[in-house]
């Protein structure tokens, strides 16, 4: 156990090494806690347009029960938090964000939801999901196995098929009304599933049979690196734009001209300016061949 973001976390667990664990996820399914990320609803009329003011993402134009990667950004341009974004409907939004950055992003909603209230009559509100669950099954047999929970709703069992990659719904999942959201930040195709907090360690220790095995946050770590995925604090930090961090596609197409309607979100002009003229620094992946360089 090490402690990460005031919570203690497992790096590994028991009688399964980091590795093992790696490849499991990569070859069949794996369950993490992820309970510790914060989760968020932003509701009201103006929901849409307050997070397209803190988002450089194009939250209109994506479709219902749709979830997209984005980043709060500052008027600098640089990245305060990485997010996923969920649109239930044009007035309701699901988010979920870093909980090494709880504080600041908190302190940042509340003073942005007060200036955005106080100056538009399209109010949002703001609704923090504490305790609340959140699990990821992870994995090429993710959805097979998860199938085999899902509740019958009217005589019929929802197909899993239908909730592809970036889609999310309510569903009933081992006798528990989940949020299930196709997805996941391993590379691999799954699900994170949240829960209510009186429900959370029953479901989880039922959903937990084999051929799931437990994983850990070095399992979860490995794997991201591997697909390419950021990580708040390594990679992104407030000093880096989105484009400087190879996340320019997370920038709505229509948001990328400076000075027109649609480039209204905070931080607009740094981080257009960069698209425009480029940077002197960018994150780039690099594909190891043979086996890796060792000290002597």
């Amino acid at each position: 156990m090490v402690p990460f973001a005031g919570y203690e976390m497992p790096l590994t667990y028991s009688g399964v090494g980091h590795v093992d664990s790696h490849k499991h996820v990569r070859s069949s399914v794996g369950l993490f806690d992820v309970g510790h990320m914060v989760q968020h609803f932003f509701r009201g009329a103006g929901a849409t347009s307050f997070l397209e003011w803190l988002t450089p993402s194009s939250l209109e134009a994506l479709p219902a029960h749709s979830s997209t990667l984005s980043v709060l950004l500052l008027p600098t341009g640089g990245i305060l938090d990485d997010t996923v974004i969920t649109k239930h409907n044009p007035d309701e939004y699901y988010v979920v964000t870093n909980a090494g950055r709880r504080e600041e992003d908190l302190s940042w909603f509340a003073a942005k939801l007060k200036e955005w209230n106080d100056s538009h009559s399209d109010k949002v509100e703001h609704e923090i999901l504490e305790d609340w669950g959140l699990v990821a099954l992870q994995g090429p047999k993710a959805a097979d196995y998860l199938q085999g929970f899902v509740d019958s709703n009217g005589g019929s069992n929802y197909d899993l098929k239908k909730l592809t990659f970036g889609k999310s719904a309510y569903l009933s999942i081992a006798g528990v009304q989940a949020h299930v959201a196709r997805g996941g930040y391993t590379g691999e195709d799954g699900f994170e599933i949240s829960l209510p907090p009186s429900e959370t360690v029953n479901w989880t220790r039922k959903i937990h049979k084999f051929p799931v095995q437990l994983s850990g946050l070095a399992a979860r770590d490995s794997l991201r690196l591997e697909a390419g995925l950021c990580l708040y604090g390594n990679d992104l930090d407030e000093s880096t734009s989105p484009v400087e961090a190879g996340l320019t596609w997370v920038i709505g197409k229509e948001r990328r001209t400076l000075g027109s309607t649609q480039a209204s979100f905070i931080g607009a002009d740094a981080v257009l300016s960069q698209i425009e003229k480029g940077v002197q620094r960018k994150r780039v992946g690099l594909v190891v061949e043979g086996p890796p360089a060792r000290g002597e």
